[in-house]
């Protein structure tokens, strides 16, 4: 009974980081995009040139 509780606790484990590990590819894609959009269509600076999209 305890190593067919442990196996379960194993793969329980392994399916929670497999599922986190995806969710924060995800996350790092949407940011990479909104980074990419933003880098693209930045607005223009006063002397003509392309400005910053960030303010730091």
């Amino acid at each position: 009974m305890v190593p067919l509780l442990l196996v379960l606790l194993l793969a329980l484990i392994l399916f929670g980081a497999g599922f986190a590990l995806k969710a924060l590819w995800w996350i790092a894609i949407i940011v990479l995009a909104v980074w990419l959009i933003g880098f693209l269509v930045r607005p223009a600076a006063s002397g003509g040139k392309r400005g910053r999209w960030y303010r730091w």
